[in-house]
Order: structure tokens, then C-alpha cells, then sequence
């Protein structure tokens, strides 16, 4: 930002120069000529003419540098949370836990400056060289599948993780008390994948533990060279230990003969632990059970002596690490305390280990169990016990996703005129928290707003609290003009992951407002929590939905056009709408400010729906007075049907400057290049029948005698379109861009796939349409019926093959596809098993 700022500075002082220049009569002409009348005169011209040049300049910059200053300026409204919201002191709770989505498995303090652990693993011997070390999340590693059986979103969790002959179960409890978050333990559970699996080479485990900043970790060693414990002082753990126990058989507590190496040093950066600890394991030991023969492994030569550990940094933190080596089958448990936790009065508390650990696992499973079918009613609903477990799945892995990140993001100011390339620097938006489920734990370790509304429609029916707890943080994140990116790139882990041209956020580009949808449900409950939440956040929607449907307002009143599309280049059959969430989903061939985009404007109108409810629930009057009338006008018929209604195309459409007469073609040396041919591009409304087009009926805005109804019922049954045996197609089958990639390497997207967050909202419209009396109730709630069949039962037959929920599955055998796992919004599976929308 100071860079930035600077240079954008120099062009109103250069400006104030050149009329002080020219007030002066200098520099100007060198002939001497400059001091009669005349030449006074067309002095003082010039001197007005360069002021006003000058002034206009200075005026421009100052309108660009209060732009800029806004869009990474917080905005006023009070905060819905507490600055100190995540402390343990306000939050124990949720102060610890699986906050580290990315990585297989690990633990950490919702605290700007977190304590970290984590579980790395590797098979020795299993191939020449360094052994595969797992540790985060990847989607071509090989390993798979994985996911959590159960995790209640707070202070339990067993998760299950194949690596080809291995499988990993990793469980946590937590056990409350104290002032600093309470104790917790682990167990890793490794065993064969399938009995009568050949002999399986050694196994290593790598327990770590990291500090982001100047506390100090005090290891003890034991003997054998393992760990006994390591202590340690934070300001907000207070003192604390680890301890790492012997190895046991599964199931029993016979111990196990394992080895041990360690290694310490200054942390190198979160993004950097994988690849420092294979760099290390380059020094061979043996492995040496009492009455077996000695087997070779690669370990850590690492010290337990302060001075070796290395250059360190101020403020840099320290890495500890573990390594334990040994047979297949085994456990082993890693055990945090907290020292303020472990007096109850003037008793000791015992150590959540062995026994104990093993009936509190079991206590909250079964507790799990209960809660979960009391909530959900899959079996009184006569799902399967299969069903039900995907269902068990599906939520857990939801809430085993959610993460805490802090940092800054990078923001690229509205300099206020479309697709200007004036040259502004990205500017650091302020450090902040973001406490967010995320779409996917290999591919999208981070937080999507258009994502985390579908996800918080799942998260709520379990667990109101953490729903509150992520919106607050969402909404935390507005600027001053009510903006919140997209994207939220939040730390070194979570940059680590993103290529560097997607890393800044841009202050004019939109997102569907679906936090919305999780508010509207809170609404409808009516508990009293939510509603005391709603009351602190209503300042702060109505920001954000305000510079929504000002930011983006369409060339005529009522219309709305995403701001961000691609620019039209020769190599893309057609510019992707990315602020849209739909990303590839055909729009107008040509993009430009003529257009008018059917989902923004049907968004709008939920949003001003909602937010008009939420007004006069609060006793908002000037707000309801203000956007009760946008609601009931983006609403009308009449409206809705002038702006969007497409009489040629029988349905409802985007409006642009359009032809159908584009494709791809190959052009060497360039590759595929976009060629139009005729008609040429005109203004006309834009024939892509799919997602997009059903937008007024999946946001529930027709009237159920709407003659619009029964036309967009017609195509959504009509397999030559939108139907398929596995859920609706995101564009029909008939378009001419369906299947179509994007460019020669952007195979198609949202072009024919069926995605569960649509489905979801489709399932949702015609249950609600199937239950309002109407000419089309009973249609639809057959439809309802059937289309629920069609998604659930694929999604349960792809996950009986795979073991994953999917980003999107294929509209022509269903096989699951894009990123794996997807328990981001594709978890709206249960939703769909409940009936709940």
C-alpha cells in the first residue's frame, strides 16, 4: 500500500509544480518574449487553463486514493463478536481443535499466534530413497480414502485414512476444565488395510508440535531416546505439557517395542515443515525388538541439545518432532494437559489415557449417535443403515473441515471505472480472523463465501453456536463500503496453496449472497440465540447487501450484471463469470454493460426479501420502508417477465450482446482460438438453457400460480435438458455448449455436471411448490420425489465405491468427479435425506 500510495501521490504534486511553473511565466518560451502585455496575458491563460487541467488530475487521484483507502478499511459498524471471541477465556470450548483442515491430521489454538500439532506418517522400505512422508492433504498422494466417521464439531472425533496396505483410524477427545481450554489425548490407530495382507515394512509416526512466536518448549528425553513429555508457558495456556505414551497393541495394553528419533529446531515456516523433516530423514538406523532380527529405517538425527538446534530467528518459534518406528498393528496416544485444568479442587484429575481415554472415544460415539438421528431421523425415515452412515459421514467431515485462519488479504481497489488498466498496486487488507467450514480438505483448504452459506445450512441443524460463530466471523470481514471477498486467503499455510494470480481479491467483484440462506432458516426458527445474533448482525447484512445491489446494478432500473467477467480473449470460447460462482456457465458470447444476469438479480431479490423480514422483525422501520418496496418490485411478475422473460426461448434468460455462432477451432501455432461466425453478436436474450435459467424457481420467487411455473417444470423433467438418472444437469443437454471446454486447457465445468448445492435448492423449490396449493403441487412433488431418489441414490453408490463425497458428478453415468474429497457443500446430501430445507 505505502509503495503504491507513494507514486499515486506524485501526480498532484507534479500537477501543483507545473502552475506554479506556469504562474511564474517559466520555464516557457526561450526567446526572451515574455514580458509584455500580450505575453501576460496568454500567461495568465495558460496558468487557468493548466490549473483547471491540474485540479481535474488532482481531483481524479483524490476520488482513486479514497478508493483505494476504503477497500482496506474495515468497516464502522459495531462488530457481531468480540474482539476477544476465540479467547478460552470467552470460548474454551472451541479453543482448541481440528482447526488445520489441510493436514490429515492435527490440532491447534483459535489464536492469531497458535499452538500447533500435527501427525506426520511414512511406510519404510516401501520404495528406493526417502519414503513417502503424508502429512497434508493432496489429491494425487495416492491416499484414500479418508474422512471422518464422526466429529461433533467441538470435542470429539474418530476419523479413518487408507494408504495402501495401511489404515489409519486417528480419534481426539477433549475433556473441558481450567481456564485455558481444557486436556485433550489422541489415539493413531495403524493397522493391515485387509487380514492376510503380506508382511507390511516398518511404519514411523512423526508427533510434532510448533509455536509461531518466542514461548519456549522444554523437552525431557527418556532412555530409549523418546520424549517422556514436553512442557511449555504461553500467555493464553498458561503452563501445559505433552506427553507422547508407549506404543500398544490395538485394543490392549501389552506394549510394544518401538524406536525412537528426534529433532528440534527453529520453526522454518508452517508451509515448509513437510519438506524440512524429508530433508532430515537421511541418516539409517536399526530398528532392534528383543528376539526379532533388526530391520533397517531412515530416521531423524536430530539433538535434544539447545545449542543444536540451530539458527533461530526472533520470534521465529521452535519445531519439535517425534519420530517412533515399529511393527504394524499398534496405537499410540499423545496427551495434552493444561495446567489450570489439571486440579478439580483438591483432586487430581487422572490422565485421559488407556482405559479412560478409550470409554470417553466410546461415550461420545455413542452420544453421536443419538444426537444424530434425534436431529436428522434417517432411520425413522427408512433409510438404510449404509444411507445412514454416509449421512454420519457427510456432516462429520463437514465439521472436520472447519478451520481457523489469520492474516491479511490481498485487495485490488474499484478505481471506479470498468475495466480501466490503470496500474494500482494490491494493498494488505487489515489482519483478521476467519472461523469458516471449507469446500474441500486436498484441493480448497480455505474459506469461499458463496460456498460457506450451503455449508452453514448443514452446520445449523446440528449445531446453531458454530453457524453463529462463522457468520460473525464472515461479517467481520465487510470493508467500508459493506465488501467481502470472495476468497479468503488467510495465513502462509493457506497462501502456500494458492497460485500467486489468485491470490488478491477484487473490491468490485461480487459473490451470490448465500449466508443469507442459513439468516432465512434462523428467521423461520425463531430461537431466541439466533434471533439475539440477528440483532447484533443486522447492521452489518444490511451493508453487505446494500453494496450488492448498488456495486452491481444492471444497465436499467431492476437489472443487475456481475461485475468481473473475463475479458474476451481469442483463445475463450466464452468469458468466464467467476464472481457468479457458475464460473463457465455460457453467458452472453460478448461480454459488456449491456448485459442483464438472470441468478444476480433473483440473489437481489432474496436478499431483499430476507433482509426486509429481518427489518421488521427488529423494528427496523426506516430499513423495511427502504427495501420492502425493492423486494415486492424485483418480485412482480411484470418486472421479472420484462427484464428476463425470453418468449423465443420459452423460458426465462440472461439478456446481452450475443451470438450462438462461436466455437473453438484449431489454429496453429496459437492452439484452440474462438472463431464467430454468423449471425453476428447482438443484443438479444441468451440461450443456455440450464442452472441460470431455473434461478426464479430455485429461490422460490414465483408465485405458485405463476404461468411461468409449468414452463420451467417442463424443462427441468425433460431429459433432452436438465434431467438425468443422477440429479439435474448444470446446462442442458441440447446446448450447443454443453460438454464444451472453455479453452484448450479448461475442460467444461458447470457445462452438463450435476452439482449437489443446485440440486439441493431445486429439491427444496419443488418441495415447497409441492406443498402450496396451485396448479402445478402435484407435479412438483413428484418431481420432488424422484429427483430426491435420483441425487441421493447416486451420491450413495459413488460413495460405496469410492469412499468419497464428490465436487460434481458426471450427468451421464454419475461417476463421481473434480476434487476429492468435497465434503464442502455436497454434505447438503443429508439435508436431502432428512427432507430438510
Amino acid at each position: 500500500m505505502a509503495r503504491g500510495e507513494r507514486r499515486r501521490r506524485a501526480v498532484p504534486a507534479e500537477g501543483v509544480r507545473t502552475v506554479e511553473r506556469a504562474a511564474r511565466g517559466g520555464p516557457g518560451r526561450r526567446d526572451g518574449r515574455g514580458s509584455g502585455p500580450r505575453s501576460t496575458a496568454g500567461g495568465v491563460a495558460l496558468a487557468v487553463v493548466v490549473l483547471s487541467l491540474a485540479l481535474g488530475m488532482s481531483g481524479r487521484w483524490v476520488l482513486a486514493w479514497h478508493r483505494a483507502r476504503r477497500a482496506v478499511t474495515l468497516h464502522s459498524a459495531p462488530p457481531v463478536l468480540p474482539a476477544d471471541s476465540s479467547s478460552p477465556a470467552v470460548a474454551p470450548d472451541l479453543f482448541w481443535g481440528t482447526y488445520r483442515p489441510h493436514v490429515y491430521f492435527g490440532m491447534k489454538t483459535r489464536s492469531p499466534k497458535p499452538l500447533l500439532t500435527g501427525l506426520m506418517w511414512a511406510q519404510q522400505g516401501t520404495t528406493p530413497g526417502t519414503p513417502k512422508l503424508r502429512h497434508t492433504c493432496e489429491q494425487g498422494d495416492g491416499v484414500g480414502p479418508y474422512g471422518w466417521e464422526f466429529h461433533d464439531g467441538l470435542s470429539f472425533g474418530r476419523q479413518h485414512i487408507q494408504d495402501g496396505a495401511l489404515k489409519l483410524t486417528t480419534e481426539f477427545v477433549k475433556r473441558p476444565g481450567g481456564q485455558h481450554g481444557g486436556d485433550w489425548s489422541w489415539r493413531v490407530t495403524v493397522e493391515p488395510q485387509a487380514s492376510g495382507t503380506s508382511a507390511i515394512p516398518l511404519v514411523s509416526l512423526f508427533f510434532y508440535v510448533v509455536t509461531d512466536s518466542n514461548e519456549v518448549l522444554i523437552p525431557e528425553v527418556g532412555s530409549k531416546g523418546q520424549l517422556k513429555f514436553i512442557s511449555g508457558h504461553t500467555s493464553e495456556l498458561g503452563d501445559f505439557r505433552f506427553t507422547l505414551l508407549p506404543p500398544t497393541s490395538p485394543g490392549d495394553t501389552a506394549p510394544k517395542y518401538g524406536s525412537y528419533n528426534v529433532f528440534w529446531t527453529s520453526n522454518p515456516g508452517l508451509p515448509l515443515l513437510t519438506e524440512m523433516v524429508k530433508s532430515r530423514l537421511n541418516s539409517w538406523f536399526q530398528h532392534r525388538p528383543p528376539g526379532a532380527s533388526p530391520e533397517r529405517y531412515l530416521g531423524l538425527p536430530g539433538s535434544l541439545k539447545w545449542e543444536d538446534r540451530g539458527p533461530s530467528g526472533q520470534g521465529q518459534g521452535q519445531f519439535l518432532i517425534q519420530q517412533v518406528t515399529l511393527k504394524v498393528p499398534f496405537s499410540i496416544e499423545f496427551v495434552f494437559e493444561s495446567g489450570s485444568a489439571k486440579a478439580g479442587g483438591n483432586q487430581v484429575l487422572p490422565r485421559l489415557a488407556g482405559s479412560l481415554l478409550t470409554h470417553a472415544l466410546e461415550s461420545h460415539a455413542e452420544a453421536f449417535r443419538e444426537r444424530f438421528e434425534k436431529t436428522f431421523q434417517l432411520k425413522e425415515k427408512g433409510l438404510s443403515p449404509g444411507e445412514q452412515a454416509l449421512g454420519q459421514a457427510a456432516l462429520s467431515s463437514l465439521l472436520g473441515g472447519i478451520g481457523y485462519f489469520y492474516g491479511q488479504g490481498l485487495v485490488l481497489p474499484d478505481m471506479g471505472v470498468e475495466g480501466s488498466e490503470q496500474k494500482v498496486d494490491p494493498a494488505l487488507f487489515p489482519p483478521l480472523p476467519l472461523f469458516t467450514a471449507v469446500p474441500s480438505r486436498s484441493f480448497f483448504p480455505r474459506g469461499f463465501l458463496w460456498d460457506e452459506g450451503f455449508h452453514q445450512l448443514v452446520v445449523q441443524r446440528w449445531d446453531p453456536s458454530l453457524t453463529r460463530e462463522a457468520l460473525g466471523h464472515w461479517l467481520g470481514l465487510l470493508n467500508a463500503d459493506g465488501w467481502i471477498g470472495r476468497e479468503q486467503i488467510l495465513g502462509d499455510e493457506a497462501r502456500a496453496r494458492v497460485p500467486p494470480e489468485f491470490l488478491v481479491q477484487r473490491a468490485v467483484h461480487a459473490n451470490p449472497p448465500t449466508l443469507l440462506l442459513p439468516v432465512a432458516h434462523m428467521l423461520e426458527v425463531g430461537d431466541p440465540d439466533d434471533l439475539a445474533f440477528l440483532r447484533k448482525a443486522f447492521p452489518r447484512l444490511h451493508a453487505w447487501f446494500s453494496w450488492l445491489h448498488q456495486s452491481q446494478a444492471g444497465p436499467v432500473p431492476l437489472s443487475y450484471r456481475w461485475r468481473g467477467r473475463d475479458l474476451a480473449l481469442p483463445t475463450l470460447l466464452n468469458p468466464k463469470t467467476l464472481p457468479s460462482g457458475l464460473d463457465d456457465y455460457p453467458r452472453a458470447s460478448h461480454p459488456s454493460v449491456t448485459e442483464r444476469h438472470l441468478d444476480l438479480r433473483c440473489w437481489v431479490a432474496l436478499g431483499a426479501r430476507v433482509l426486509t423480514q429481518l427489518a421488521e422483525y427488529l423494528g427496523e422501520a426506516e430499513v423495511a420502508a427502504e427495501l420492502g418496496p425493492l423486494a415486492a418490485s424485483l418480485e412482480a411478475a411484470e418486472s421479472l417477465d420484462e427484464l428476463h422473460w425470453a418468449p423465443e426461448l420459452g423460458v426465462f434468460a440472461d439478456f446481452g450482446n450475443h451470438t450462438k455462432a462461436v466455437q473453438l477451432k484449431p489454429r496453429p501455432p496459437q492452439g484452440l482460438v474462438r472463431v464467430v461466425g454468423r449471425p453476428q453478436p447482438r443484443l438479444q436474450y441468451v440461450d443456455a438453457l440450464g442452472y441460470v435459467s431455473l434461478f426464479p424457481l430455485l429461490l422460490r420467487l414465483l408465485d405458485p400460480n405463476s404461468s411461468r411455473l409449468g414452463p420451467l417444470l417442463d424443462i427441468l423433467a425433460d431429459s433432452r435438458h436438465l434431467w438425468s438418472p443422477f440429479g439435474l444437469r448444470s446446462l442442458a443437454a441440447s446446448s450447443s455448449f454443453y460438454g464444451q471446454r472453455n479453452s484448450e486447457h479448461d475442460p467444461p465445468y458447470w457445462r452438463g455436471a450435476v452439482w449437489l448445492n443446485v440440486n439441493y435448492l431445486a429439491l427444496g423449490a419443488l418441495h415447497h411448490y409441492g406443498h402450496l396449493e396451485g396448479p402445478h403441487q402435484a407435479r412438483a412433488a413428484k418431481l420432488h420425489s424422484e429427483l430426491r431418489a435420483n441425487v441421493v441414490g447416486n451420491v450413495w453408490r459413488q460413495y460405496q465405491a469410492t469412499g468419497f463425497l464428490w465436487e460434481q458428478y458426471s450427468d451421464r453415468d454419475g461417476r463421481g468427479m473434480g476434487c476429492r474429497p468435497f465434503h464442502g457443500w455436497t454434505s447438503l446430501v443429508l439435508l436431502a435425506m432428512a427432507e430438510d430445507y
